[in-house]
């Protein structure tokens, strides 16, 4: 009888010791999982980062080599645009110049001056002839395609259609106590 109870001492130690050993080994199981989650997700995040970065990296040198691309095509399409708007401009001041000098032109070459800016050409139609003055003709010469006035080139074109034009001597004597500008009125 006493075997019997030794036996059955040794089969309740023998399931204490594997109530504890499970429950010991579900512990650890579920330490090992919680560790492993983190783990992963740690990784998945830290996959996750470096493929938006490496997507940034990778999309800005697609741009970076695409805008080269681009720049390198449109690079002599950009200068050649930039040598014609350039030679217009030039034709242009040149044509300013020798207007009077064509056929068509209504005056007397000599009697045009050439100013430039605001208006292109002042004519003073019979100077050279006569010298008895028909009349003075401001002339703005447009070439190109289109023939619109600068704010400025309206401003002077109003101002003399709207006859606020004036003339005036001044006369240079170097003594000190003459006004330099008697002919002149102030507004």
């Amino acid at each position: 009888m006493i075997e019997w109870a030794l036996i059955f001492l040794l089969f309740i130690v023998i399931l204490v010791l594997f109530y504890n050993y499970s429950k010991i080994k579900g512990q650890i199981e579920q330490q090992a999982r919680v560790i492993f989650d983190s783990w992963s997700q740690k990784k998945s995040e830290d996959i996750d980062r470096w493929k938006t970065t490496e997507l940034e990296r990778l999309s800005s040198e697609k741009a970076r080599i695409q805008f080269e691309n681009w720049r390198l095509a449109e690079e002599q399409n950009i200068r050649t645009d930039a040598i014609k708007r350039s030679q217009s401009v030039t034709r242009g001041k040149v044509t300013e110049c020798l207007i009077p000098f064509f056929p068509d032109f209504p005056y007397n070459p000599k009697d045009a001056r050439f100013l430039g800016t605001p208006v292109d050409l002042i004519v003073f139609d019979g100077l050279s002839d006569e010298d008895e003055i028909q009349e003075v003709a401001f002339i703005e010469i447009k070439t190109g395609k289109t023939a619109n006035l600068s704010k400025r080139e309206r401003a002077v074109r109003d101002c003399i259609r709207g006859g606020r034009v004036q003339y005036y001597t001044i006369h240079q004597s170097f003594d000190e106590s003459e006004n330099l500008f008697v002919d002149m009125k102030v507004k």
